[in-house]
């Protein structure tokens, strides 16, 4: 590590440790008590396959959308998270019931190397088929971006194409964990990340955005927006606002989260900066609701503290301007071995809102709330 960047470091987390010393003295007397099902906003939840059934051992990382016959969910499932049997695994909600998860996709190259599969991203974009992204590697800092399409509502998927290489970045990689926007004349937002080895052997974390103009045949590159040391960024959500002003919230090394803004589509993107939200280094992802407002769903914790601590809570949170949220909703506090993570969320047709996430890395759990009663 250089001396310019161990002497920020330092500085830099005394500023941490206030902030972290104010999130442990008040976020658990903030946050609302556990909601259930039944009360208030909170409509249902339920496990798209039991426990005691499982068609792997492991599941992480869900996506889901809303397709023209109902919703649909993946994720990645297999033995272990970076084992080769790990493929893509889709369930479809159908006579509101989620199907039996079906292996979609895998990282088999040939007869002696299959690589795990990593973080699918589904997205329906205006007058095109429905898009499942994911990622092929032996790792994050090796892996590269996948796109397969159904013209079905996800029964079938057409045969999986890389997405391609950029001079800037090597292997395109695609939306890496959330959904991508799409604007009015149907240029798509990729919130992208890039974890690579540096020449001292650390892990590098980089936020890009990856831009399409032709519904994904070809992408241009956006970034970095983080420089690597005041912020160690990856896995950005995004959220719209009013003029096409764009809103991308990440997740960080420094025990919150932060954000970058862009005022020109996209092609920008303002300085990297702390949002007053806490992050245990975990996932998080958003919708903005066709009220305006903005959702946003995420671990409201540190790795440090007593428990519900790390990936042990997961909460809901609002915003009418991205910058003062306040926390509406804990989804989870009971501390279990490996925690409540990497959630994803959408607002479908009839307005309300879809959770997915994963259960303690045995299933994912999908949520139905309805934004009316926030």
């Amino acid at each position: 590590m250089n001396s310019n960047k161990m002497v920020f470091i330092y500085k830099y987390s005394i500023i941490l440790l206030g902030l972290l010393e104010t999130f442990n003295m008040c976020c658990s007397a903030q946050l609302p008590s556990l909601s259930k099902p039944g009360e208030g906003a909170y409509i249902k939840a339920e496990l798209i396959y039991p426990l005691n059934n499982r068609p792997a051992p492991q599941a992480h990382a869900s996506t889901i959308v809303e397709t023209h016959s109902g919703l649909v969910s993946a994720f990645f499932s297999g033995t272990r998270e970076k084992d080769p049997d790990v493929g893509i695994w889709v369930s479809r909600k159908i006579s509101g019931k989620w199907s039996w998860p079906i292996e979609v996709a895998n990282g088999v190259i040939n007869d002696t190397v299959r690589y795990p599969c990593w973080n699918p991203v589904l997205f329906r974009p205006k007058q095109a088929p429905l898009m499942l992204f994911y990622k092929v590697g032996p790792n994050p800092e090796a892996w590269w971006g996948m796109l397969m399409t159904s013209d079905d509502d996800g029964r079938t998927w057409s045969v999986p194409r890389k997405l391609g290489d950029d001079k800037k970045i090597g292997h395109l990689i695609g939306p890496v964990k959330n959904k991508p926007i799409q604007f009015k004349d149907g240029t798509m937002i990729n919130p992208s990340s890039i974890e690579k080895v540096t020449l001292n052997g650390e892990i590098d974390w980089r936020v890009y955005f990856e831009i399409s103009k032709d519904t994904g045949k070809t992408w241009e590159v956006i970034g970095p927006v983080n420089d690597g040391v005041e912020f160690d960024a990856i896995q950005p959500s995004l959220l719209a606002y009013p003029g096409g002003n764009i809103q991308a919230i990440c997740r960080t090394r420094q025990d919150l989260l932060a954000q970058s803004w862009s005022t020109d589509g996209g092609r920008t993107w303002s300085k990297m900066t702390a949002l007053d939200l806490p992050n245990p280094n975990s996932g998080t992802d958003a919708v903005t609701l066709k009220d305006g407002r903005q959702l946003l769903v995420y671990n409201h914790s540190t790795r440090k503290g007593p428990e519900p601590k790390g990936r042990n809570l997961l909460n809901l949170a609002i915003s009418s301007d991205g910058i003062n949220w306040k926390p509406v909703m804990t989804l989870e506090n009971e501390p279990i071995q490996d925690g409540y993570a990497y959630p994803a969320i959408i607002q479908s047709s009839d307005g309300l809102v879809h959770i997915t996430y994963t259960y303690n890395r045995r299933a994912i759990k999908y949520i139905l709330i309805d934004p009316a009663k926030l």
